[in-house]
């Protein structure tokens, strides 16, 4: 059975090219029938936060990639934090030194940070000149039971180190160009190397899929999980996500952090969609794709080596196919959480939730992400004022006469939908000798506060005769102000 795993450093918030890694173990894990688990790489205790982690687990939740192992789930390799599980790298590393695959290094931090200095200086490698390495066993366990400070170094052995990457295929480390790497620092406590291999053994970790940014760590990887006697995992290496400019996507490119996308308004389902096709693809054609369609589909062998170009214009165009997409109900729960931070309604409101209810087809075309629905449907819950470039529309003899007619016309109106509104208004128009869409326009911007809204007549049905006539008057009596 696989086992995959999704390894988090919580020194942040999680980051879109995290979450596409996350994505693609869960549904390698969901389509093979294995385990997906999630594991805090909390051992940064400088860097690493109790808030990070919870945002963490709260963008997971949100993008829907349940796990069988981890935080909040539990399973028989509990603890799943790093933090947690120090004595099994520090008995790790007590193996490895035993066993001659390491060795205590006594260098001082700033007598390494000379050294190299220097060699960059000289042309020369900056990599540990493996000094320590020389001292014998012997001397090395009296000096550490002096009291001498040391960390503990891998001793990497001659040769090569083979890695068969499932998606970019075999590639080839010399060792003499692999430094002998801490495995231990100097207060004991572990380091990423370390810490990874022992854990995905623990864990029995079957494939390791992770960003193409960890390959330089793997021949290391490889190399210890020998020393343990152990075999190494299967190794997939994702394509780097890139903007537009091919540089590595960064705050510079815009949001990277899922949860700005969640605050934005974007769909789960979306997201999941768009980040499955960044580095991966079903054929040559399709695009939209729910979650059954991935992970049916999703395999390594489609997993493309090349730089992900990730495209702003696709992700919101994807994301107005998910909004279209939803019926009535579903929308209007959706909205709620962005009418409630806008001031638009309290987020248990259940009349401002009806009322959405039948906004909801109104807009479904109009919007790409959910906060751009705020300025659309705010005429529904408060007075609007009109927008400065659409005030012009209540002034002057002509609209002035439009508004006071629809006035009229909506008092003498027995029904008040849409169809009969519209069949009034037209008719109203045509008697005026003005152009429907000319007569309209000051009656939209009076109720409305803007020259663009949704349907104008299905609007005027939700607002209700009273709440139409109200904002009708109050338009005249501002455009005579403002004409005076």
């Amino acid at each position: 059975m696989l086992r995959l795993r999704f390894a988090p450093s919580p020194t942040g918030y999680l980051h879109v090219g995290g979450a596409r890694t996350a994505l693609f173990n869960w549904l390698l894990a969901r389509r093979s029938g294995g385990s997906f688990i999630l594991r805090i790489e909390d051992t940064d205790l400088s860097r690493s936060t109790e808030e990070a982690i919870e945002a963490i687990i709260r963008d997971m939740r949100w993008l829907g990639l349940d796990w069988d192992e981890g935080p909040e789930v539990g399973g028989e390799h509990w603890p799943y934090r790093q933090t947690g599980r120090v004595n099994l790298y520090r008995r790790a590393a007590e193996e490895l030194l035993r066993e001659g695959s390491a060795y205590r290094c006594f260098c001082l931090p700033e007598e390494l940070a000379e050294r190299r200095e220097r060699a960059v200086k000289e042309g020369r490698s900056p990599m540990y000149d493996r000094r320590c390495r020389s001292i014998s066993p012997e001397e090395s366990l009296a000096m550490a039971r002096e009291g001498k400070p040391f960390a503990l170094r891998f001793a990497v052995p001659e040769g090569e180190t083979v890695v068969r990457d499932l998606v970019r295929g075999e590639i080839r480390f010399r060792n003499e160009e692999i430094e002998d790497f801490v495995l231990l620092r100097n207060d004991g406590s572990p380091t990423y190397n370390l810490a990874v291999v022992v854990d995905d053994l623990d864990m029995r970790i079957t494939h390791v899929v992770r960003g193409d940014d960890h390959l330089p760590n793997t021949p290391k990887q490889i190399l210890l999980y020998r020393a343990l006697g152990e075999e190494e995992p299967a190794f997939a290496h994702l394509p780097m996500i890139v903007g537009r400019d091919g540089k590595p996507l960064s705050k510079r490119h815009g949001d990277v952090a899922v949860g700005s996308f969640q605050e934005r308004g974007f769909l789960p389902d979306a997201m999941v969609n768009f980040l499955a096709l960044l580095g991966w693809s079903l054929d040559d054609s399709t695009t939209i794709m729910d979650r059954d369609t991935l992970v049916a589909g999703f395999s390594l062998e489609r997993v493309s080596s090349k730089p992900a170009v990730w495209d702003d214009e696709k992700l919101l165009w994807m994301n107005s196919q998910y909004v279209m997409a939803m019926d009535a109900e579903e929308l209007a729960h959706a909205l709620m959480p962005f009418l409630a931070r806008a001031g638009l309604a309290e987020g248990d409101d259940t009349e401002a939730l009806e009322k959405m209810r039948r906004i909801a087809p109104l807009i479904r075309e109009r919007i790409k992400v959910l906060a751009d629905a705020v300025p659309l449907v705010a005429f529904f819950f408060r007075e609007p004022e009109a927008e400065e470039e659409a005030r012009e529309l209540l002034v002057g003899e002509e609209n002035r006469a439009v508004l006071r007619e629809t006035g009229k016309r909506l008092l003498e109106l027995e029904g008040f939908d849409a169809a009969a509104l519209e069949s009034a208004l037209r008719a109203m128009a045509e008697e005026m000798g003005v152009k429907p869409r000319k007569a309209f326009q000051p009656v939209r911007v009076a109720l409305t506060g803007s020259k663009v809204s949704p349907p104008l007549f299905e609007s005027m049905e939700i607002l209700g005769r009273e709440t139409c006539l109200r904002r009708i008057a109050r338009s005249l009596e501002e455009g005579g102000m403002e004409k005076g």
